[in-house]
C-alpha cells in the first residue's frame, strides 16, 4: 500500500515563492505517477499539475502553466511542486495524489492515492 504526505505549505506574499514536498513511502514510487490538485473553500477539487511515472511527461492546469514546475525523484521516493509568482487566488488546500495509470488523468477520481494536504495562503 502507498502512503502520501504533503509539506512545505505556509503563509506567503503575493509574488513570492514555496516549494510543495511530497513524500511517498510503500508500494513502488516508480510505478505511479504524481498529480497535485487543490482545493479551495467553496470550490472543487481542480488539478494542478502531473508528473509521469517515469518522471520524464509533466503537465498543468493552464492557470500554473510558467509559474509552477513538478518534478519526481524515484530515487527518493519524493515529489515536488515548485511555485512562483504565487497570487491571492492560488490560496487552497494542495494534495499530493498517486496514479498507477499509464494515462495522463486530469480529474482527481481517477487517483489511487492521496495525501492529507497542505494549506498555501498567499496574502496581497
Amino acid at each position: 500500500q502507498v502512503e502520501l504526505v504533503e509539506s512545505g505549505g505556509g503563509l506567503v506574499q503575493a509574488g513570492g515563492s514555496l516549494t510543495l514536498s511530497c513524500a511517498a513511502s510503500g508500494g513502488t514510487f516508480r510505478n505511479y505517477a504524481i498529480g497535485w490538485f487543490r482545493q479551495a473553500p467553496g470550490k472543487e477539487r481542480e488539478f494542478v499539475a502531473r508528473v509521469s511515472r517515469g518522471a520524464g511527461i509533466t503537465r498543468y492546469a493552464e492557470t500554473v502553466k510558467g509559474r509552477f514546475t513538478i518534478s519526481k525523484d524515484n530515487t527518493k521516493n519524493t515529489a515536488t511542486l515548485q511555485m512562483s509568482s504565487l497570487k491571492p487566488e492560488d490560496t487552497a488546500v494542495y494534495y499530493c495524489a498517486g496514479d498507477r495509470s499509464a494515462v495522463s488523468h486530469a480529474d482527481a477520481a481517477r487517483y489511487r492515492y492521496w495525501g492529507q494536504g497542505t494549506q498555501v495562503t498567499v496574502s496581497s
